[in-house]
């Protein structure tokens, strides 16, 4: 009997997702393409598997619909090991071997992927060195995560860590301030973010916890001009995050 291939964590759809992944370290298992698409994105496609030794299989349009379990898969998925989740230790040393300050994310209870995947997809952009999930009460990388980061995932060091306070106590002894994003703060552009720095941004309902507010040393808010009292959390993050990278990258 044949094997009948189901929906998974580790599948990544849709052709910027795997081109990324194809392009990082991560391993890739096979990659699956719609029968009959000779398309410029779907040759590269082809062409990076190829030099990575990737076998590729084609199948018909309506397995990869039910693979991908309704994103859009742009006639293109692929099996990816799962992800390979670091330490903070790692992403300081990482940060270290660049000859940089850290530069830190930290996702205090985001449950939505698609906020997640963008939040990835900014620290990216933005030169983060790594971004840290808790193991329980916050989303963890699944395949959605990876389509809405467009790919970064494959680029962004992640921690999955069991207690986030004690991840920022081990931030704060190796010189790195952390500031908690919420409603009541300081305003944000007041802030000296050129140093080890690390944000962190709350969930999508209860915002920052208590005990992580009273470990970050500085809380900030985003000044609101309308009548929606807040933004969200990947929209948030990504103000801030550019702020910081602003002040980090800033010449002369």
């Amino acid at each position: 009997m044949q094997k009948t291939e189901t929906p998974c964590d580790n599948l990544v759809v849709g052709r910027n997702a795997v081109t990324e992944l194809l392009k990082s370290d991560r391993s890739v298992d096979k990659i699956l393409v719609q029968s009959g698409l000779h398309e410029g994105p779907i040759n590269i496609i082809l062409g990076l598997a190829a030099d990575k030794g990737v076998p590729i299989v084609y199948c018909d349009r309506h397995k990869l619909d039910g693979l991908a379990d309704g994103l859009p898969h742009q006639g293109v998925a692929a099996y990816a090991a799962e992800t390979d989740y670091c330490s903070v230790e790692d992403i300081l040393s990482y940060a270290a071997s660049k000859g940089q300050k850290p530069f830190v994310v930290i996702c205090d209870s985001v449950e939505d992927p698609h906020n997640l995947g963008a939040i990835i997809r900014t620290a990216e952009c933005a030169g983060v060195h790594g971004v840290i999930i808790p193991k329980r009460r916050g989303v963890s990388v699944t395949s959605t995560v990876a389509k809405a980061s467009a790919g970064a995932l494959f680029h962004v060091k992640v921690a999955k860590v069991s207690n986030l306070a004690s991840a920022v106590e081990t931030l704060k002894q190796n010189g790195v301030w952390v500031w908690a994003l919420e409603a009541d703060g300081e305003c944000y552009y007041n802030s000296d973010f050129d140093c080890g720095c690390a944000l962190i941004l709350g969930g999508e309902g209860a915002g920052v916890s208590e005990l992580l507010r009273k470990k970050a040393d500085f809380t900030v808010s985003i000044p609101m001009f309308g009548k929606i009292n807040s933004l969200n959390v990947s929209a948030a993050g990504a103000i801030m995050m550019f702020e910081a990278a602003k002040q980090k990258n800033k010449k002369g």
